[in-house]
């Protein structure tokens, strides 16, 4: 595996697989890798002739009073983690490079991004946008990678890759769980085991919720629900709510729908997100 940290020796690597017609993927990260990364790379590999991973932990998408300085950062760790996988290549830019002296440019995409993830981090999803924006111009792939854990983040960035004219597929990868159901994620590392075990209430109280649902049950009186046992459970809920899996709109009953939800336990935010399925007819 390559490993490459200056763009001019990006450029050129990529160059020499077009020269080859080689289709490539890139798959974005902020290090800090678990099976859920490894789920994006394999798919990555199936869908690509040459798969590309970057990590950068963007300064842009965190808020004040957030956990950038303490994000967990284990570059060599992870390096091994994608050599072993069969990683082509590593882009490991740093601020300088992603953000260099002068840099005044945000993206940001409308309606999608404004609700839940986006109400509560003021100006996350702008952070988020213009750093995949400048991953895709500096890689130029065939083809991005990205979990649905993070399902907001997905639908911001299909909206801005088909508002922006960009000529990449965006594959979303299902979300990758512990054998307990909870979504891996690298802020897991936070919880102590207590926490930890109280943490899978998020997943159960989602899957509860959506069988109800499904099922013909009483929409708010499923979401109270699923609010009251996480509160049990010991978390502060941000929000638990039921959307349009496409855009995120308001719920309507006729189209696919996602319950989502985002949740803080002992201070670690852990966000889900589960497909309610259609009840039978």
């Amino acid at each position: 595996m390559q490993t490459i940290r200056q763009l001019t020796q990006l450029r050129e690597a990529v160059a020499a697989w077009r020269a080859e017609q080689l289709r490539v993927a890139l798959v974005p990260t902020m290090g800090a890798l678990h099976d859920g990364h490894m789920a994006l790379v394999e798919a990555a590999r199936r869908n690509a002739d040459r798969v590309v991973v970057s990590i950068f932990v963007n300064p842009r998408q965190f808020g004040a009073g957030e956990d950038l300085d303490h994000y967990p950062r284990r570059e060599q760790a992870d390096s091994r983690m994608l050599t072993d996988a069969g990683v082509d290549l590593l882009w490991l830019p740093d601020a300088e490079t992603m953000y260099p002296a002068g840099f005044d440019s945000s993206i940001h995409v409308g309606t999608v991004s404004e609700g839940y993830e986006g109400a509560n981090r003021p100006g996350h999803f702008d952070g988020v946008a213009t750093v995949v924006a400048k991953l895709f111009n500096q890689v130029s792939p065939d083809l991005a990678l990205f979990g649905e854990k993070d399902y907001q983040q997905l639908a911001v960035i299909r909206k801005m890759v088909i508002d922006l004219d960009f000529m990449i597929d965006i594959i979303g990868v299902p979300t990758q769980r512990e054998d307990d159901g909870l979504a891996l994620s690298s802020r897991n590392i936070y919880l102590v085991d207590e926490d930890r075990q109280a943490a899978v209430a998020l997943p159960r109280a989602l899957g509860i919720a959506a069988r109800d649902i499904a099922r013909g049950g009483d929409v708010p009186a499923a979401l109270a629900q699923a609010r009251e046992t996480l509160e049990k459970a010991g978390f502060d809920v941000d929000y638990v709510e039921i959307v349009k899996e496409s855009t995120l709109e308001p719920h309507d009953p006729e189209a696919p729908s996602r319950l989502i939800a985002a949740a803080k336990i002992a201070g670690t935010r852990l966000i889900d997100n589960i497909v309610v399925e259609p009840g039978p007819a």
